[in-house]
């Protein structure tokens, strides 16, 4: 039997069309007109528009990494976050709750300029108090700072995704897996943990793209992002216009590429349920 036939069989007997056969997303096409813009204000007019891309190339780059790292590390304290939220022991979650209301009530750009210029007065402080030359010594690495501004800002609001989509798992689960001698960690990693990953990559992905914007933030704290080096391009060539036209598309590419990318992962563990 081949593939249509068996696709045709399979029709007759569960009476619906396989949807990852005939879905397409269309939003695809948003994403191909804004890349055909930008190679059309590149071909017809270079000067600026090609310059200016190659000036800010080295910033997308650095926009993409800071984006991935503090993503990843985002994912790991967030649930750390989450799960303490989640504890039973009053002391852990007072503090990942307290931790939580804390971070989410001071804006980023307070929090990158404190993790930038405060902190590292703080730790010279204490290198004179211990009488440490290495920290008294101590400068900040901009890349770094913004990394774990980022981090520590986006960790908690990522703690409360967790937080609810561990809390959407009915108690049975965890009731069912220590019944069978699973202790609490053995039910959180197999049972618990696999069913709330997909209630949560919808807000997941939507924390990532938030992410990817608010990282051009970080060019306050002397980081060359895309950002940063579009705001070099227009103090040199006193234009005003142009650069911000690139870089608001080049964004948008980035954007509108990783939004389509979570909306198939979606799809297909949507799919595989």
């Amino acid at each position: 039997m081949n593939r249509d036939s068996h696709q045709v069989s399979k029709v007759a007997k569960t009476g619906r069309v396989d949807e990852s056969r005939r879905y397409f997303d269309r939003w695809w096409l948003l994403l191909a007109v804004v890349v055909i813009l930008i190679l059309v204000l590149i071909k017809f007019k270079p000067d600026p528009y090609l310059r200016i891309l190659n000036f800010v190339r080295d910033g997308i780059w650095v926009t993409f990494y800071v984006t991935i790292i503090s993503f990843v590390l985002v994912l790991v304290f967030g649930l750390v976050g989450g799960l303490g939220r989640l504890s039973k022991i009053n002391i852990i979650k007072g503090v990942a709750t307290t931790y939580v209301e804390i971070v989410r009530g001071i804006p980023l750009m307070v929090q990158l300029y404190f993790w930038y210029f405060a902190t590292p007065t703080l730790i010279r402080g204490f290198g004179q108090l211990i009488n440490s030359q290495a920290l008294i010594n101590y400068k900040a690495e901009p890349i770094v700072m913004a990394v774990i501004g980022l981090t520590f800002c986006y960790s908690a609001y990522m703690s409360e995704v967790y937080r609810a989509g561990i809390q959407s798992i009915s108690r049975g689960q965890m009731e069912a897996a220590r019944s069978l001698g699973m202790t609490y960690f053995q039910a959180m990693q197999h049972i618990i943990l696999p069913q709330a990953v997909r209630v949560i990559l919808p807000p997941v992905g939507n924390e990532f793209i938030t992410l990817l914007k608010d990282s051009s933030l970080v060019s306050v704290v002397a980081v060359a992002d895309m950002t940063r080096r579009g705001r070099e391009f227009q103090a040199a060539t006193f234009t005003s216009i142009e650069p911000w036209i690139m870089v608001a598309l080049l964004y948008l590419v980035m954007t509108l590429f990783s939004a389509r990318i979570v909306t198939w992962i979606e799809r297909k563990t949507r799919l595989e349920r």
